[in-house]
């Protein structure tokens, strides 16, 4: 019994933000946004356009057709910043697009949690045969809780707003899921937060400030001392072990769908597995849409035909806690 992925729907933000507004909001030189960054532009949501709302139009866009009543689970593994604090936004999009039998869950992980999803709902479909078709969403509104003039969290200003979805059906046989790996460093947990929300500050609330209600690192040169070193080799393991559990080898890797990356470590990754980026999609006019990314690159990937029937995937991301997660997929009708 194979799972399969039946469609990927997204959904952008028409607003753009280019690299050359990011440039004058942190008083960094456009060159370097484009260059050392590696954004021409990232998309941004209106008001309207809540975290809900996003992932529900990639969700109709997923479905393509498929009849929402005929969903068994709805799955959210977004950003945990959504519409409200404590709110099931899983429960929220199920509503929205009249999923009216299916349960809603959520998972999270943050920027690793889409691809590790995929490990979980395999799992669970296997083993019960009531889950068979099953909607993972991931939405992201990020751009709103980044403050471009505090340059410890530098590495985030490349957050851009949008939702993905994806369609699971069990016992089809096309766009088969393989197999998961993940590295979790735990040591990080701290490093990157909204440090001014949750119960270590609760009793404090009346004397946190604005700016503690951004996304921040705690002090970002020691996090950089700490996880520049791994970063580049757990990317190559998860990648490897993944690849590996599925039966297969590095050289069989014909497609890499990575989270938003600067470009020369892509290269980097890209270049050790035998690819270039013809084999892959950067992510340069889209900017981190969280969860979203490798299902993005898949989605345009297909669309550029730089992933075709019979090429073996492999699906990237990492999260800030900090964690390394690769899952592997074997693209076409098998």
């Amino acid at each position: 019994m194979n799972i399969g992925i039946k469609n990927i729907g997204i959904y952008i933000p028409e607003k753009i933000k280019d690299s050359k507004k990011i440039a004058e909001l942190s008083d960094i030189p456009e060159y370097v946004i484009r260059e050392k960054f590696g954004i021409k532009k990232v998309h941004q949501a209106s008001e309207e356009e809540t975290v809900s709302e996003m992932g529900a139009r990639a969700a109709k866009k997923a479905l393509n057709g498929f009849d929402p009543e005929k969903l068994d689970l709805v799955v959210y593994c977004g950003s945990e910043y959504k519409d409200y604090y404590l709110y099931n936004c899983a429960a929220d999009i199920q509503n929205k697009i009249g999923a009216v039998n299916a349960n809603a869950f959520e998972i999270h992980s943050l920027c690793s949690a889409g691809v590790y999803s995929l490990k979980v709902l395999k799992s669970m479909m296997l083993n019960d045969e009531d889950l068979n078709n099953v909607l993972l969403v991931s939405s992201s509104k990020e751009t709103q809780i980044i403050d471009y003039t505090n340059h410890n969290s530098r590495f985030m200003f490349n957050f851009g707003d949008g939702a993905s979805a994806i369609l699971l059906q069990r016992g089809l046989n096309e766009n088969i899921i393989l197999e998961t790996a993940m590295i979790t460093d735990g040591s990080f947990a701290e490093d990157v937060a909204v440090y001014g929300v949750g119960c270590k500050n609760f009793n404090n609330s009346k004397d946190v400030k604005f700016k503690d209600r951004f996304l921040d690192v705690k002090d970002i040169n020691d996090m950089k001392s700490r996880l520049d070193p791994i970063s580049f080799d757990n990317f190559n393991k998860v990648i490897k072990r993944s690849i590996e559990k599925s039966g297969y080898e590095i050289n069989d890797i014909n497609y890499l769908a990575p989270i938003f990356m600067k470009r020369s470590l892509l290269e980097g990754i890209l270049e050790g597995f035998g690819l270039s980026e013809e084999n892959s999609f950067v992510l340069e006019e889209y900017g981190h849409c969280q969860s979203s990314d490798a299902f993005i690159s898949l989605f345009e990937g297909q669309k550029l035909n730089r992933l075709k029937d019979g090429d073996l995937a492999v699906l990237v991301g990492a999260g800030t806690g900090y964690t390394w997660a690769a899952t592997t997929v074997k693209w076409g009708k098998a």
